[in-house]
């Protein structure tokens, strides 16, 4: 038995809740606020770390989605969404790389100094610290004290900018010579890669490869498959809609004074 311990607008979720649909595994979703439940003792046994996704398989709990989506991948080999070309296995296994150690936490950065800002502001000054003294991750904390003062004008943002277009610059380089980033089947490269543009889309920030024609038309065609419509488009919908419709301001101008400022 699977069952996804997960938030429906987390970033990392969405990866695994794409390859269970790919897959056409059948899942149990055990979705959480993340606004306590994450300390929960019975939950800190599954995950540590606080966080989602946690995937519990047959009882054996499983962290960390880029380490879920190669577990996955080992335990329910068919259909494959690793090549078998050593090449291709390469690329994916960089993508997640370069996922796990810059763009997710450069995704925090632009998510909460835009959609999650506002909330985060109406909170009580003593409230707001026992929050973000609670996150397990100081620096991750540093990063969001900052953003919610300052907005797009903390000094971590240019740098979270940059990581998103290195990301984009990556992505460009993958596809004229293939239909997606590892060759030419759909693997684990774009389940990694396709929720972190689609955050980006729905921030407002979907200029940052509007320039790249691959990009765009790898985007379209990731976002269509059934699998990922269900995982990432269909099911988004209420109050995790309402926080990205309810911007207090555009991002865009911004991001796009800092990309042309920076190269």
């Amino acid at each position: 038995m699977l069952e996804l311990y997960h938030t429906v607008n987390s970033v990392c979720a969405k990866k695994i809740r794409i390859q269970l649909e790919e897959e056409g595994l059948p899942w149990g979703s055990r979705l959480m606020t993340l606004r306590g439940d994450q300390f929960d003792p019975a939950y800190l046994k599954l995950n540590p770390n606080a966080v989602v996704p946690t995937l519990v398989h047959d009882g054996f709990p499983v962290i960390e989605s880029s380490v879920i989506l190669y577990y996955l991948e080992e335990c329910f080999p068919e259909p494959s969404l690793m090549s078998a070309s050593p090449q291709s296995r390469v690329a994916v296994w960089l993508f997640n790389k370069m996922i796990d150690e810059s763009v997710h936490n450069a995704r925090t950065i632009l998510t909460f100094a835009t959609a999650l800002r506002p909330r985060f502001r109406r909170m009580k000054a003593e409230a707001l610290e026992r929050y973000l003294r609670s996150t397990p991750s100081q620096q991750r904390s540093e990063y969001k004290r900052d953003v919610i003062e300052h907005e797009l004008n903390s000094k971590y943002v240019a740098d979270a900018i940059r990581h998103h277009k290195n990301l984009i610059a990556q992505i460009a380089r993958a596809l004229p010579h293939s239909r997606y980033l590892a060759g030419p089947e759909f693997s684990l490269a774009d389940i990694a890669v396709v929720p972190y543009l689609k955050r980006l889309d729905l921030l407002g920030l979907s200029g940052i490869w509007q320039d790249a024609e691959d990009v765009k038309s790898w985007y379209d065609r990731v976002r269509a498959r059934p699998a990922v419509q269900r995982a990432i488009v269909d099911c988004l919908a209420g109050d995790d809609l309402a926080l990205f419709q309810d911007l207090e301001t555009d991002p865009w101008p911004v991001v796009s004074n800092i990309l042309k400022t920076n190269g």
